[in-house]
């Protein structure tokens, strides 16, 4: 089984009618028998970039993976999506293992899974000398690198094993996060030649940032919780003492949680792993002992509990959430006793125990100085989108991203001239004596720190020594990478700063810098939500998670949330039709389509009014677009009600999940410009002469405790009155 057209592979396994960005261009280098190395967030479709092509290359492909949970996952999902594959890792019985590789030798298989450690094992390697070994892809490839976060010692081994296949195959690496540091690596140790790198860039659109210094971080997770009723959840903690005990409290509270660790039995963490990705608990509570090797799509909320060590373990972490493109909240809870925490385990980290001593204390030194960065991610005033981009390497100089904690605020542009002359002139008085120091030492040196290097160096000398004590060196680094994004500053190899040409005008007081500053902070919010009918939503869900029990698969393998929005969306009433879903390939279509294309032809027989119930994001932009296309279909309450209650009155005819207040402010504001009502200095709305007219009164109540006050309210054909005018109500809304 061999394909020649990657589009009709991609629409006929996979449900997708078009490549997400650069997924052609590494999928065209393999078939043109390229090396490639991807560097792709999570959710970007990694996957599908060896997938697609190991259908069309003439061999197999190995997929050298280090989670055996990962391979199980992959495997599942190829096999429902008609994909004949199989993984071989420490998982299975001898029998099961003799029987996958006889399979594999007899050809039965287009890909195969396997774990680092199985790659130079005698029967591997009689198996591939019995196939051909079209591609060996590795996935998860920054493990290869010491400089890494997840540095695997076993990840070794594939050199080796390429160079004892006797022939080279295609190799093809990816990633979801690395600096140019492990990028070049991963070249260099995996003997990559002359490959196509593609960064497809890491920003992810759709998950929300947010860091949180709450006085209580239980009550501030709790609410996250809450807000994110009956939705899929992982909180990150530090240490198993840490998810034990909030584990322990979330069960306490009600909340259906499980835990994961590595002090935990296997039996336990597979359990209460299956538990999680089945569904039948929502939200665990896990150390990074959890995570890497799960592609569970419907993570809607990824909370830090504790502040992990490093940017990329956080930003790989925080990505599990919302792999299906959904909107999704990446929540850290900060406190500087994480920064302690941390620098312990750092210390007394033996997780290489094979490094040669002073190996080991340069990675020490590496851990301890990406702390410090995720520290300034932590008291971050920028936008915090724009600081995990820059850090790998994205120079973006936003005016803010909107859906970060920082950038919910107002700002202001202040001037930082005097202080952009200070650290320049720091950098440079340090190159007039032959000296180079990274952002650290510079701002060490700005507010007059003392310790061993500064004494070692007499930098206590410098004239700019001390020249911004009353300056905070997490303030002075911020400044130092705003300089940097503006080109002001350059950094080299070894992280030290230098001047660039652009240098001179700003030391000579010729040109002005500013930065924005937030003036206010809002609390962090979960993001906008996709609009969904949530009962056809339901129903389609149950229908996922029946097909999941009897095949004995999680419910995401079926297919994704996304997948259920868009099939909402699209209703289809044919396998055909349902091949239009994202996600709904030929196979699925035609094994699944049946059970979902039941429900949908229920539904759309119980009115006429049904099948207009669910308009989708994709669809409109705004809330005139959601509203107004379906407004003659409304029909007015039979009784007088306040203009709250008519607009969430429409909102549920409509199917439309947004909060009321939207609506009915923009009601608000349209009835008062034109004089219906009149806003009092207090704010309270109050009829007018008009009022009458318009089918608006001021209903008279007493409360319980014997308070006067009056309601506006609005009668039938007031309601009608407006249905007839949202499309003037919500223009520009």
């Amino acid at each position: 089984m061999t394909f020649t057209d990657k589009h009709e592979v991609l629409k006929e396994f996979f449900g997708h009618g078009q490549f997400r960005a650069g997924q052609e261009e590494l999928i065209d280098a393999i078939l043109q028998g390229q090396d490639v190395l991807g560097i792709m967030p999570t959710g970007a479709g990694k996957s599908l970039c060896y997938q697609v092509p190991a259908l069309m290359l003439a061999g197999i492909t190995i997929v050298v993976s280090p989670l055996i949970s990962l391979m199980k996952d992959q495997v599942s999902s190829l096999v429902q999506s008609g994909v004949p594959c199989a993984y071989l890792n420490s998982s299975l019985t001898a029998p099961q293992y003799a029987k996958a590789l006889q399979n594999a030798a007899a050809g039965r298989y287009k890909v195969i899974y396997a774990a680092p450690e199985r790659l130079c094992t005698q029967g591997f390697l009689e198996l591939c000398a019995k196939v051909r070994v079209s591609m060996v892809t590795v996935d998860e490839a920054h493990c290869v690198s010491q400089w890494g976060q997840d540095f695997r010692p076993s990840y070794m081994r594939i050199p080796e094993f390429l160079s004892r296949l006797g022939y080279r195959p295609i190799v093809s690496a990816f990633t979801a996060t690395a600096t140019a540091a492990v990028k070049n690596d991963i070249i260099r140790m995996l003997s990559l030649q002359s490959p196509v790198v593609k960064t497809t860039g890491f920003d992810r659109q759709n998950l929300y940032f947010g860091v949180m210094q709450p006085k209580s971080k239980y009550k501030a997770l709790r609410e996250i919780i809450l807000r994110n009723k009956d939705k899929s959840g992982i909180i990150y903690c530090a240490t198993r003492k840490h998810t034990e005990r909030i584990c322990e409290k979330l069960c306490a509270d009600g909340i259906l949680c499980t835990r994961y660790h590595a002090g935990l039995s296997d039996e336990e963490r597979i359990k209460n792993q299956d538990d999680f990705i089945f569904d039948r608990k929502p939200v665990i509570a896990a150390t990074n002992a959890f995570g890497m090797g799960i592609d569970k799509s419907n993570v809607s909320f990824v909370v830090h509990y504790d502040m992990p060590k490093n940017i990329e373990s956080y930003y790989q972490e925080a990505g599990r959430a919302g792999r299906d493109g959904s909107e999704a909240e990446c929540i850290l809870l900060y406190s500087p006793g994480d920064v302690r925490t941390n620098e312990f385990l750092i210390e007394n980290s033996n997780e290489n125990a094979d490094l040669d001593p002073q190996t080991a204390a340069m990675l020490r030194q590496r851990d301890m100085k990406r702390l410090e960065l995720m520290r300034d991610y932590a008291l971050h005033e920028g936008c915090l989108r724009e600081y995990i981009l820059n850090y790998f390497g994205e120079q973006t100089d936003s005016e803010g991203c909107g859906k970060c904690s920082n950038c919910e605020g107002k700002y202001t542009e202040q001037d930082i001239t005097i202080e952009s002359q200070k650290i320049l002139s720091c950098i440079y008085r340090l190159y007039q004596r032959r000296l180079r120091f990274g952002m650290t030492v510079i701002a060490q040196v700005l507010t007059g720190a003392e310790n061993d290097k500064i004494e070692r160096f007499g930098l206590k000398t410098l004239t700019t020594y001390g020249i911004m004590k009353d300056e905070t060196q997490v303030r002075i680094r911020a400044i130092i990478r705003h300089l940097q994004v503006k080109g002001f500053i350059a950094v080299d190899e070894h992280s030290a700063l230098t001047l660039t040409e652009r240098s001179a005008p700003v030391l000579r007081g010729e040109q002005k810098v500013t930065m924005r500053l937030r003036e206010e902070k809002r609390p962090s919010k979960a993001p906008t939500g996709v609009l969904v009918d949530t009962d056809l939503f339901g129903r389609l869900r149950n229908v996922r998670t029946e097909l999941a029990k009897t095949m004995g698969v999680p419910p995401y393998i079926i297919c994704s949330d996304q997948s259920l929005r868009d099939m909402c969306s699209k209703l289809p009433e044919s396998p055909s039709e349902l091949t239009a879903v994202s996600g709904f390939g030929k196979v699925k279509a035609e094994r699944y389509g049946e059970h979902f294309i039941a429900v949908i032809k229920d539904y759309l027989s119980e009115g006429e009014g049904a099948k207009y119930k669910y308009i989708s994001t994709e669809h409109f932009t705004s809330l005139y677009d959601a509203v107004v296309p379906n407004a003659g279909k409304l029909k007015p309450l039979d009784e007088a009600v306040t203009v709250r209650r008519f607009c969430d009155d429409i909102l549920s005819q409509l199917g439309l999940n947004i909060k009321t207040g939207t609506l009915s402010n923009a009601v608000n504001e349209w009835l008062v410009s034109e004089n219906y009502l009149c806003r009092r200095e207090n704010g309270r709305l109050h009829t007018t002469i008009l009022s009458e007219g318009a089918g608006l009164s001021a209903q008279s109540h007493i409360s319980e405790r014997g308070t006067h006050y009056f309601n506006i309210v609005i009668d039938p054909q007031g309601q009608e009155f407006l249905i007839m005018n949202l499309e003037d109500i919500l223009k520009g809304k």
